[in-house]
C-alpha cells in the first residue's frame, strides 16, 4: 500500500492532499505548522485496517493557501474541510482523526456539518482551554507564549523519540516556517485562544461518539485542557505513554490505539449498507415492473 499526494481546488484555491486505503472514509487533520507528508505512517496504519484515509494539508499549510481574512476561524477551516469532500465526492459519513490544531478543526466540522461525521477521534486536540498556573485554574488563552516554547523540546525527547519525530515534523515545518511565517503565527494564536467545550457538549447530546486520547508527557496540551475535553464530551479519555506527538513516534502503537475506534466504526457502516440493500432491491424491481407493463402497452 502506498501513500499518493495530490492536488485539486477547494474554494477556488489550490489544495494539497494525500490519500491511500480503500473502505470507509476516514478524514485525518493535522497539527499546527505541520502537514499531510509528517503523518504518512500514521496514514499507512489506518489505511491497513480497510480505510480509505484522506488527509489534507490545511490552509495555510504544505502549499494550501491560507484561508481569506474574513474566513479565518475554526469555522471556516471547518467549511474549508466540508468543500474539499464535496470536491472529492465523499458523500457517506467519515471517521474524522484530528491532532493538536486539527482536533479543534475536526470539533468544529463535526458540530457545523454533524450528519458528515460517523465519529471523532480527538488525539492531544486543543479546546479544552484549561490550563493550570500554581493552584489556580485558567483559561488556557492566559498562558503565556514563553511557557509554551519551554515545554516544547520535552515533545521530542528522550533521545530515541526525537530521532523518530524530528526527521518527519521537519519534512512539513521547515518548508511552511520558510513559505508562510506569519500563517504560523495565525494559526498558532487561533489555537490558543481556542475554547470548543460548548460544542463537544452538543455532540455529546446529539449521541456523537467521540475518542479523546492524550499522552503522559505533553507539555503543550496540559492535562486539565484534555481533562475538560473528557468532561465536555462525557467520555473518559485513553491516556497513552508519550508526548504530545506520541502517534508520530510510534505510528504503529496509534494504529492499535484506534483499533477499536475503527472496527466500531466499521461495524456500524456495515449495518447501514445492509439495510439499505433490501430499498435497492425493490427499487430495481419496480424499475423492471414498470418497463415490462411499458413494453407490453408498445409492443
Amino acid at each position: 500500500m502506498i501513500v499518493v499526494d495530490q492536488r485539486t481546488f477547494v474554494q477556488g484555491r489550490p489544495a494539497a492532499f494525500s490519500v491511500a486505503g480503500e473502505g470507509m472514509p476516514v478524514v485525518l487533520l493535522h497539527g499546527w505548522a505541520l502537514g499531510q507528508h509528517t503523518y504518512r505512517d500514521v496514514i499507512l496504519a489506518i489505511a491497513a485496517q480497510g480505510c480509505r484515509v484522506i488527509a489534507p494539508s490545511m490552509p495555510g499549510f504544505g502549499g494550501t493557501p491560507e484561508l481569506p481574512g474574513e474566513q479565518f476561524s475554526l469555522r471556516g477551516y471547518a467549511q474549508w474541510v466540508a468543500d474539499l469532500l464535496d470536491m472529492l465526492e465523499v458523500e457517506e459519513p467519515a471517521v474524522v482523526v484530528g491532532h493538536s490544531f486539527g482536533g479543534g478543526v475536526a470539533i468544529r466540522f463535526a458540530h457545523d456539518h454533524r450528519r458528515r461525521v460517523r465519529s471523532l477521534v480527538l488525539v492531544n486536540s486543543i479546546g479544552g482551554s484549561s490550563w493550570r498556573q500554581g493552584r489556580t485554574l485558567r483559561s488556557i488563552a492566559e498562558r503565556p507564549l514563553w511557557d509554551w516554547g519551554l515545554h516544547f523540546p520535552g515533545d521530542v525527547w528522550p533521545l530515541r523519540q526525537a530521532t523518530r519525530v524530528l526527521p518527519v515534523v521537519a519534512e512539513d515545518l521547515l518548508p511552511n516556517l520558510f513559505r508562510n511565517p506569519r500563517a504560523i503565527v495565525k494559526v498558532a494564536n487561533l489555537a490558543r485562544r481556542a475554547d470548543l467545550r460548548s460544542e463537544l457538549e452538543a455532540l455529546r447530546d446529539d449521541g456523537m461518539s467521540v475518542s479523546i486520547l492524550w499522552g503522559t508527557r505533553d507539555g503543550i496540551i496540559p492535562r486539565e485542557s484534555f481533562e475538560a475535553l473528557c468532561v465536555a464530551s462525557g467520555v473518559e479519555g485513553t491516556v497513552v505513554d508519550g508526548s504530545h506527538s506520541w502517534l508520530l513516534a510510534d505510528p504503529a502503537q496509534f494504529g492499535e490505539v484506534i483499533t477499536n475506534d475503527v472496527r466500531v466504526a466499521q461495524a456500524a457502516r456495515d449495518l447501514e449498507l445492509r439495510a439499505a440493500e433490501p430499498a435497492k432491491r425493490k427499487g430495481v424491481r419496480r424499475l423492471s415492473s414498470l418497463r415490462r407493463g411499458g413494453d407490453t402497452r408498445n409492443p
